[in-house]
């Protein structure tokens, strides 16, 4: 009887260390590409189409979840990463205009920092151009189509792509192919 156990046992353990690859391989493998699209939440669909939009995929998809949390929603949020994203988005674009031309004002360097980081005329709408006033998630008492949620939301975007690459290049990099590159389009916004 106990040789019957432990040969039973035996089986047992040689089946799990066969399948448990394969069964590991399967959960980190993105449902959409498994079709198993019924099983995402709306909000992680919504983050895998944003992530297309963005031209960037997570490699830690919390980030990008994170990113999308507004204060109001919980305190894990985005309003660290809102802040790294609003100086990357700054450093970048001083670093464009300056590139083309050493020579450009401070005046008009400022002029053109304020526009772009403009809430109401810049970042929102480029946030809803994205969508994101329709995947940020926040409060039921919160409007996720408010300017500074949707302008929230897009800077987060840039912080975390940030500290996922550990690279503040990258996040600038996505922010201006958002833009196609053209510095006039990003502060015309």
């Amino acid at each position: 009887m106990r040789s019957s156990r432990i040969h039973s046992f035996t089986a047992l353990a040689v089946l799990l260390i066969a399948i448990l690859p394969h069964v590991r391989g399967r959960a980190t493998t993105p449902a959409s590409k498994l079709g198993v699209k019924s099983l995402l939440s709306p909000f992680s669909t919504a983050l895998e189409t944003l992530q297309k939009q963005l031209g960037y995929t997570f490699k830690s998809i919390d980030l990008l979840r994170r990113a999308m949390t507004h204060a109001s929603f919980s305190e894990e949020n985005n309003k660290a990463f809102g802040i790294l994203g609003a100086s990357l988005i700054e450093t970048s674009v001083s670093f464009h205009l300056l590139s083309k031309d050493v020579d450009v004002s401070p005046k008009e360097l400022n002029r053109r920092l304020s526009q772009i980081t403009n809430v109401e005329s810049s970042c929102a709408v480029d946030g809803v151009r994205l969508g994101l006033h329709k995947v940020v998630r926040v409060s039921p008492k919160t409007n996720s189509s408010a300017p500074a949620v949707v302008c929230g939301a897009f800077r987060a975007i840039f912080g975390a792509i940030a500290i996922d690459t550990g690279k503040s290049d990258d996040a600038g990099n996505v922010f201006w192919n958002l833009h196609g590159g053209d510095l006039r389009v990003a502060v015309a916004l």
